[in-house]
């Protein structure tokens, strides 16, 4: 077990750490290859999984998901970099939080007090769905400090964006008091929701591995984490609207767009506008893959990420620009917009 120290008393008798015990992370939710290890940041546990050398290079998971969703590309990108995979507060095996709101905002606050923290100055960030939607708020917080240095390049997973118009309602319906208690006392006890759902995140649903419902199902198991997620619910159409005032400040970020042709979480549709508003970026679109594309094709997701952070393959727009030079064929594993 983890302890974490909350309070002493100056009475010798009673001079014993108070301490909150938190899980272990079960085998199946395990890295492969990877360091456990944790971190008290503000009063507040992050656990988080660290590998390699090099180059700092940050995951950011998505909604529902932790550090388990990295499992098959920390041991693989390693190899280049050095690799944090951290749950945030309130998710996976990090401590639980009691807070109003959780925001994309904070969030991004509390990784640059992580980076601070652990001395990084500046990183590499892959970000997936809200994940990626948090690292472009991050950016462009840095950006008004000043410091968009310390993110060196981007890429963005199928991140949530105002143009797709999948999750509104529902997330609308969970926003309210009824659909409150939906979330917290109602699908916890529907473990079939979640199998469900987690099946339709993928293009093939015989490409999910063992242990991947289960490892999911754990990082949720900890008291006050559907609480949470209502949180994360209740900030998401505020949160869509700080992605796009992000956008202009972010634009010319060096950023790779990695999407499956089968998300049916954030639509590929909406890469048109993104895209359009991100002006150095390249895009690989993934035929017959959904939304976890690390996750189901991990090996062409692994090779594609560390082309475009070390040898600058796919170039963005504006490595295309200044060498004159043609954009290269995409991979026969790719399509272009409208196949």
């Amino acid at each position: 077990m983890i302890l974490r120290h909350v309070g002493q008393s100056h009475n010798i008798l009673k001079n014993v750490q108070m301490v909150e015990l938190m899980a272990e992370v079960p085998e199946v939710a395990r890295i492969p290859g990877a360091e456990e290890r944790s971190t008290t940041l503000d009063g507040v546990t992050w656990r988080y999984w660290y590998a390699g050398s090099g180059p700092p290079l940050l995951l950011i998971h998505g909604f529902i998901g932790y550090s388990f969703s990295w499992r098959f590309n920390v041991a693989p990108l390693s190899q280049h970099f050095s690799v944090y995979a951290f749950d945030l507060p309130g998710c996976g095996f990090s401590q639980r939080i009691e807070t109003p709101e959780c925001t994309l905002a904070g969030d991004a606050e509390a990784v640059v007090r992580f980076m601070d923290h652990l001395g990084i100055e500046e990183a590499d960030m892959l970000g997936s769905s809200r994940g990626g939607g948090l690292a472009i708020v991050l950016a462009a917080q840095l950006a008004k400090r000043q410091m968009l240095h310390r993110m060196r390049r981007l890429v963005l997973v199928s991140p949530i964006n105002p143009w797709s118009s999948n999750g509104r309602m529902i997330t609308r319906l969970f926003a309210t008091s009824l659909g409150g208690v939906a979330v917290v006392r109602v699908l916890p006890k529907l473990p079939i929701i979640m199998r469900r759902y987690l099946k339709a995140l993928y293009g093939d649903p015989k490409r999910i591995s063992p242990g991947t419902i289960e490892g999911y199902a754990a990082g949720l198991d900890e008291p006050g984490s559907f609480e949470h997620l209502l949180r994360i619910v209740r900030s998401w159409h505020n949160d869509l609207a700080r992605i796009e005032e992000s956008l202009p400040v972010v634009s010319e970020v060096p950023t790779l767009l990695f999407w499956g042709s089968r998300d049916t979480a954030v639509f590929p549709s909406s890469i048109h506008q993104l895209q359009r508003r991100l002006n150095n970026s390249a895009l690989v679109l993934l035929r017959a893959v959904g939304h976890l594309p690390y996750e189901e094709v991990p090996e062409d997701f692994n090779r594609v990420v560390c082309d475009f952070l070390l040898n600058h393959t796919p170039p963005t727009a504006y490595e295309v620009a200044a060498t004159s030079q043609p954009m290269p064929p995409l991979p026969a594993s790719t399509v272009q917009l409208g196949d």
